[in-house]
């Protein structure tokens, strides 16, 4: 499970390849994006270095401009300016005792690059990577294979197993080539700092699109690059075992000295190129540019074996005929007297890395029954598979990202050159992501829903990723709901989207893995020495959490006390049908049609209540007197009284809960002629027929069921007799794959929002709001009242119809996807893969549901 408060690319309605065709703009820049085929004929790689070269020279100006341009209005606005980009004055939470030293060192290296199909780093700001690249066939065309694209068409990809640490296995078939790519990490005796890893490849014809009999040359890359652009010393000799050559080697402070070898009991043609490039981000354009060149000179399609002097980074083309198993291995500190380089090569290849493997394996599926209480559960076996997919796939696209976020100036003010936005301070983000594929970064709001999977499997990897958002924190309490992080990240992001913009939310999910810590310590859930560790955590992100809240508070809140609205709606657009609401994180569904600051949005309202109720729940447990704990119970309790609440947002017709704001139904999209400089084009533009008046915003869906997803309606209202009711019906949002976000009923139902922007929140079942609902049927299915049995019986049919769909759709296509589509037999739909919060598919096995209901 996301900018500016335009539509941003965290807004997915545009990036399905199979969306609308008015969507030509979106599709236009994702082509130019996708890498396209290897040119044997016009490709020129002085011209990749020369566009490298102006890219330098553009960010040393850039930089100048930024440290000397500045053209402030008074002194006032400079300290407005320099408040966005200072951090909060606490104490980092990665600078707990419980980050450092072996932990720090455990999780060093990893498969933290998920943009590409295999990508290895450390958590360090400029480290060495290593990668993986290969040329596929597709239409009689070469390509090459590195950055994970829905352009490449393959049939399946993704970790089926990993566990978030030391072992994974990823299986990618593309047209008839089916990759096995295994990595484990260990710590030997004689390592260097941060440990040994090993990448397994297991290549051959897929059966299931060719012939047992078809024989296939295949060209596999692996790479080597130093980000800091510390040169490499080329190997290509005999190592120090049998059959085993050492590819390259180098030194680094962090881990000493290193080496790279590759083993294999197959023969081995291979070919490499060196460079001196910076630009890590363009690795797939300099491989590709220098496979053409050669192929034109030589006729031969492989590198040509020249190194550049100082060359920091080094490309390996093994070709070979299929199958094929190879086994690359890194270790560090060999120049250490005692290395025992010999014997951790040897433990790392071959007889001795197959048996580490499988007992990883087998460790990795006794983790995951016991996690997840599968046996108890009595789910079925091919659906475990579906679970083990999501949870694998959720930990390996765990990234580390290290830049600096790009914030909007406050209205007004610009630089000399007319820049209006300036970098946020230099910062690390260890963090999951959404998708691999168009989402590989950090988003606040599913970073949430992430973490209720992450905490339940390893509650250490789970502070470690939430400390690092609450160290993003501002001296305001704020944090950029998108992290665009590093070269890498921003090459995946059209710069238009690129901003920040610090009047913008995001729904503070993080409490929702902060309420499970919270509520797991109090019902003795975790070991002592657990206990301990998350006890120091949330007593020092206190202090950031009420920052957190503080901003929401001042900054959200709506005209009247105790209301609050999403900021950052457009009241002007006249080509939006209904203003978006992307701070929300549900995008296009519908608000009040024409903003303004007495609006009162109840799903807001509802994550308040969870995040002053959680900030009470901490101050009690942990004692924490600082004068603010009975502020935020009395907070909880005002947000939480049932009077109040219906008083302002209940429909007492439907039982549904609304917003409410100035809204009139009668709205539509028209073709008008508009004359562009001196041309007439059609535009589709937005026609408001009926006057707005401030009334409840009459749309059944997600948001209608906000407060009973957090508890707050008694379980022997009539109420709870209507929400179960609006929940059943066929004609509103029961469908057989799961609840539909908005109502059959609603007047924008499947309705476009604008010309190239088709219904996003308006129809298709979405995972985390269904588990969220889930959760809430569970809760009430076990309350003593009149509707307890109707809740049961809803919550196994809603909880059957979704493992069913989401596993039928991974059997079916490889892949969980972003959503699902209500109107074609739940058929996937969006972004794949997306093992964001459609891993929740593991709790609903599971039956593991956050602490919501006090």
């Amino acid at each position: 499970m996301t900018g500016s408060s335009r539509r941003t690319a965290r807004s997915r309605a545009k990036t399905s390849p199979v969306e609308s065709e008015a969507d030509e703009p979106r599709r236009k820049w994702r082509r130019s994006r996708d890498h396209g085929p290897i040119r044997l004929m016009d490709v020129s790689i002085r011209t990749l270095f020369l566009l490298g070269f102006l890219f330098l020279a553009l960010l040393s100006i850039g930089f100048l401009v930024y440290k000397y341009c500045w053209e402030p209005k008074d002194d006032d606005a400079i300290r407005k300016i320099m408040r966005v980009v200072t951090p909060l004055p606490a104490p980092r939470m990665m600078d707990l005792p419980q980050f450092q030293g072996e932990h720090k060192e455990s999780l060093y290296w990893g498969t933290y690059r998920p943009n590409v199909y295999l990508g290895i780093r450390s958590r360090t700001p400029r480290s060495l990577i290593a990668g993986l690249m290969w040329i596929g066939i597709k239409n009689g065309q070469y390509f090459l294979r590195h950055v994970c694209q829905d352009s490449d068409e393959l049939s399946t990809y993704g970790w089926m197993e990993h566990n978030g640490r030391d072992y994974g296995r990823q299986v990618l078939i593309d047209h008839g080539l089916s990759l096995t790519t295994s990595f484990l990490k260990e710590k030997g005796e004689g390592s260097g700092y941060g440990g040994d890893w090993a990448v397994r490849l297991d290549v051959q014809n897929d059966k299931s699109s060719l012939s047992e009999a078809e024989d296939r040359n295949c060209h596999i890359f692996f790479y080597l690059a130093d980000e800091e652009g510390k040169s490499f010393d080329m190997g290509r000799q005999e190592s120090h075992l049998p059959g085993t050559t050492m590819l390259a080697s180098g030194s680094r402070k962090d881990v000493g000295g290193w080496e790279v070898h590759l083993k294999s009991q197959d023969n081995l043609d291979i070919h490499a190129a060196g460079y001196r490039s910076l630009h890590m981000h363009n690795l797939t354009e300099l491989i590709q540019g220098t496979l053409a060149s050669h192929a034109r000179r030589a006729g031969l399609l492989h590198l040509p074996d020249v190194i550049e002097d100082s060359s920091n980074i080094l490309v390996f083309q093994i070709s070979m005929n299929l199958p094929v198993k190879m086994d690359l291995v890194f270790v560090s500190g060999t120049d250490l007297k005692n290395s025992r380089t010999k014997e951790r090569i040897h433990s790392l290849t071959d007889v001795m890395l197959t048996r580490r493997l499988d007992e990883k394996q087998r460790n990795f599926e006794d983790k995951y029954t016991k996690c997840f209480s599968m046996k108890d559960n009595k789910v079925d076996p091919e659906d475990m598979l579906v679970g083990k997919a999501a949870i694998g796939n959720l930990l390996g696209g765990i990234g580390y990202f290290y830049g600096q976020s790009k914030v909007a100036l406050p209205k007004g003010f610009s630089l000399k050159n007319g820049d209006k936005s300036i970098s946020y301070w230099p910062a690390a983000l260890f963090t999951a992501v959404p998708s691999r594929s168009f989402f590989p970064r950090g988003f606040l709001w599913d970073e949430g829903f992430h973490q209720l999977v992450i905490g339940r499997w390893d509650v250490d990897i789970c502070m470690d990723i939430v400390g690092h958002w609450l160290d993003l924190i501002n001296v305001d309490g704020w944090i950029p709901r998108e992290q665009i992080l590093g070269a890498e990240a921003l090459s995946k992001v059209p710069e238009e989207f690129v901003l920040q913009y610090t009047s913008n939310g995001n729904p503070p999910t993080l409490f929702l893995a902060l309420r499970d810590l919270a509520s797991g310590i109090k019902e003795s859930k975790f070991s002592i020495e657990e206990t301990k560790k998350i006890s120091m955590f949330l007593e020092r992100a206190y202090i950031r959490l009420n920052a957190w809240f503080q901003w929401f508070n001042s900054t959200q809140s709506g005209k009247d006390s105790g209301t609050f609205y999403w900021h950052g709606r457009d009241n002007i657009t006249t080509k939006e049908l209904n203003p978006k609401t992307l701070t929300s994180g549900l995008d296009d569904y519908p608000r009040a049609s024409h903003p303004n600051d007495e609006e009162r949005h109840v799903d807001l309202r509802c994550w308040i209540l969870l995040a002053a109720d959680c900030m009470h729940s901490i101050a009690e447990l942990l004692r924490i007197e600082s004068g603010l704990e009975k502020a935020y119970f009395m907070m909880s309790k005002q947000l939480s009284n049932f009077d109040i609440l219906n008083q302002m947002h209940l429909d007492d017709i439907s039982g549904a809960y609304f917003d409410f704001g100035n809204h009139t139904e009668k709205v539509r999209l028209r073709w008008y002629e508009v004359k562009s400089k001196d041309t007439m084009q059609r535009e589709l533009l937005r026609d408001t027929f009926g006057r707005p008046q401030l009334a409840l915003v009459p749309h059944v869906g997600y948001v209608s069921l906000f407060p009973f997803m957090m508890g707050i309606i008694p379980p022997d209202s009539w109420i709870l007799q209507k929400q179960l009711d609006l929940i059943s019906n066929r004609s509103i949002l029961w469908t057989d794959y799961g609840l539909r976000s908005l109502s059959k009923t609603s007047s924008l139902y499947m309705k476009r929002n604008t010309e190239h922007d088709p219904p996003y929140w308006r129809g298709p079942i979405w995972i985390n709001m269904n588990y969220m609902i889930l959760s809430a049927l569970h809760h009430y299915a076990q309350e003593d009242g009149p509707y307890k049995l109707r809740a049961l019986t809803l919550y196994d049919e809603l909880r059957s119809n979704l493992i069913r769909n989401i596993a039928r759709n991974y059997h079916e296509s490889g892949f969980l996807w972003e959503n699902y589509d209500q109107k074609n037999k739940g058929k996937g739909k969006g972004q794949r893969p997306f093992t964001g919060w459609t891993s929740l598919v593991v709790l609903i096995m599971a039956e593991a549901y956050p602490s919501l209901h006090r």
